[in-house]
């Protein structure tokens, strides 16, 4: 479920980044070019405003990231708490340092519960898991957010062609 309003402005193909917002660690996913496939990338464990944003700037030119979708995490009712505005504020500083990148917040509740899930089924101790986790984690924000514009994309086009098909059907009964 998408926290924002897809912006039409927000880029539909290029690589994007998926942000798994933490004070520590930040989780950090990729799409394909087309934007069907997420992948997890790394985690970021923060260190300086000054040596993050170097970080950041690094990275989106050397895998010439488009957009950023940041995870916000909500409340079970939909509400924003504390940490969204902290997942905001950092959001915001990451286009900013980013080169004014579009950002794009998406509604990463149960995120983590979903990544620990995928991590238990591996063979992977408890603390190999927690290693994992935030990047895990952004892969799903990141893929949940391809897939509702994949979806969105779909019902357009099938719209637009029942649109279509409607317009033949009236010009074939007129004649």
């Amino acid at each position: 479920m998408s926290s924002d309003t897809i912006n039409e402005d927000f880029p539909r193909e290029g690589q994007l980044l998926g942000v798994d917002y933490g004070t520590v660690r930040v989780g950090l996913a990729i799409s394909t070019r087309e934007q069907n496939i997420a992948s997890p990338l790394e985690i970021y464990n923060r260190r300086s405003e000054h040596q993050d944003g170097k970080y950041f700037a690094e990275l989106v030119a050397d895998y010439r990231i488009k957009g950023l979708v940041v995870g916000l995490p909500m409340h079970v009712n939909g509400e924003e708490g504390e940490s969204a505005r902290h997942a905001r504020e950092y959001g915001h500083w990451l286009a900013e340092v980013t080169g004014g990148l579009p950002i794009l917040f998406w509604d990463e509740r149960y995120t983590s519960a979903v990544a620990e899930d995928h991590l238990i089924g591996v063979d992977l101790t408890r603390k190999q898991r927690k290693k994992r986790l935030d990047m895990i984690a952004a892969q799903i924000i990141l893929q949940a957010y391809l897939d509702t514009t994949a979806k969105r994309e779909q019902i357009a086009r099938e719209e637009a062609e029942s649109s279509e098909q409607d317009e033949e059907d009236e010009t074939t009964a007129d004649s």
